[in-house]
C-alpha cells in the first residue's frame, strides 16, 4: 500500500516507517527540511503548503505530526499544540480533496487525555464522552474531529488515543530514568493517579494494525493492560534500575509551581480500557510494567 505520514521523524514515526517498510508497503514522508531521499516531500504549514507529488498514488495516510506536549503551556504554545495537530489535519484535507484522492484508511494520532485530565477509579471506555473538558481534552475533541472530515474521502477514520509513550531512548521514560538515577524516585503529588503507559513497539504495531485492518474504524485507546499508580511505577522503575526509591511524595504546589498549567498531566489520571482494539485480535507484545522495564532497560 502507498502510506503518506506526517511527524515522520519523530520519536514513533521513525519506528513505524521502518516497520512498514518491512511489511512491503511503500511510504512517501512528509517534512520541513528535504534530503536527498526521493521519498521525502516538502511541506510548509505556516505557508499551508504541500508538495503536490506526495499524494501520488496515496492509498493511506498516517497523521503522526503534532507539537510536544511537555513543555510549559504559555498563550503562544498552546496555539502551537493546537495548529501542529489540528490545522495540519486540515491542510492535509485540502490537499487530499484537491487531488480527488480515496483513501483506503487515515489514521490519526490522538491523545489519552481526550476524556480529561483527572483522577478517579472509573475504567474509560472509548464509548464514554470527555468528562472534563479542560484544555487537553478540548485538544483532542478538535483533533480528532479534523481526523473526522476525512470521512468523506476515505473508507476508514482511525483516532488513537496515545498513553505517555514508553521507549529506550526519548519519550516519558528517558526523563524519569534521568531523576531515578539520582536515587531521587518518589511519588508526585499524592502519587495515587494512575499512569496510562504504551510501550512503543506496541504502539507502532497498532498503527500498522490499523492500516492493515479492515475492521479497526473509529477511537481506540492505545494503553497497556497494566496500569499502576505513579506512587507505583516509580517504586517499580527504582527497583528495577537498582536505585532508591523515597515514599516521600514530591509536593503537589511545588509541581504546579515549576509547570505551571502542565502539570495536570503529571498530577492526574484515570485507567483506560484496552479492550476494543483486543477484541479485534490485536496482542500486545509488552502488557505488563514489570517486564516491559526488563526490556527497555
Amino acid at each position: 500500500m502507498k502510506i503518506l505520514i506526517t511527524g515522520a521523524t519523530g520519536l514513533i514515526g521513525k519506528r513505524l516507517v521502518n516497520r512498514l517498510k518491512e511489511k512491503g508497503h511503500s511510504v512517501n514522508i512528509l517534512v520541513r527540511n528535504k534530503t536527498e531521499n526521493p521519498n521525502e516531500f516538502l511541506w510548509k504549514t505556516t505557508e499551508n503548503f504541500i508538495e503536490d507529488e506526495a499524494f501520488t498514488n496515496v492509498e493511506s495516510i498516517i497523521h503522526l505530526s503534532g507539537a510536544s506536549i511537555g513543555k510549559r503551556w504559555t498563550k503562544n504554545y498552546k496555539k502551537e499544540l493546537h495548529d501542529s495537530r489540528v490545522e495540519t489535519a486540515n491542510l492535509l484535507f485540502s490537499y487530499a480533496k484537491k487531488h480527488e484522492l480515496k483513501l483506503k484508511s487515515f489514521i490519526s494520532a490522538s491523545g489519552i487525555n481526550y476524556y480529561g485530565t483527572f483522577t478517579s477509579n472509573e475504567i474509560l471506555t472509548e464509548e464514554i464522552p470527555i468528562k472534563k473538558l479542560d484544555f487537553l481534552a478540548n485538544l483532542c475533541k478538535n483533533w480528532e474531529e479534523a481526523a473526522l472530515q476525512f470521512s468523506e474521502i476515505s473508507e476508514r477514520v482511525v483516532c488513537l488515543r496515545t498513553s505517555p509513550v514508553l521507549s529506550q531512548k526519548g519519550g516519558t521514560l528517558e526523563l524519569l530514568k534521568k531523576v531515578t538515577n539520582l536515587n531521587l524516585a518518589s511519588p508526585l503529588g499524592s502519587g495515587d493517579q494512575w499512569m496510562n503507559w504504551i510501550h512503543i513497539d506496541d504502539l507502532v504495531e497498532m498503527y500498522v494494525f490499523a492500516i492493515e485492518n479492515t475492521e479497526m474504524e473509529g477511537a481506540f485507546n492505545a494503553v497497556a493492560d497494566e496500569i499502576p499508580s505513579n506512587k507505583n511505577f516509580m517504586k517499580e522503575l527504582a527497583k528495577k534500575m537498582k536505585k532508591l526509591f523515597i515514599p516521600i511524595p514530591v509536593p503537589r504546589h511545588l509541581i504546579q509551581l515549576i509547570l505551571g498549567e502542565m502539570s495536570t498531566i503529571i498530577l492526574e489520571g484515570s485507567r483506560a480500557s484496552n479492550q476494543k482494539i483486543k477484541s479485534l485480535g490485536f496482542e500486545f507484545k509488552h502488557p505488563m510494567l514489570s517486564e516491559t522495564f526488563e526490556n527497555l532497560l
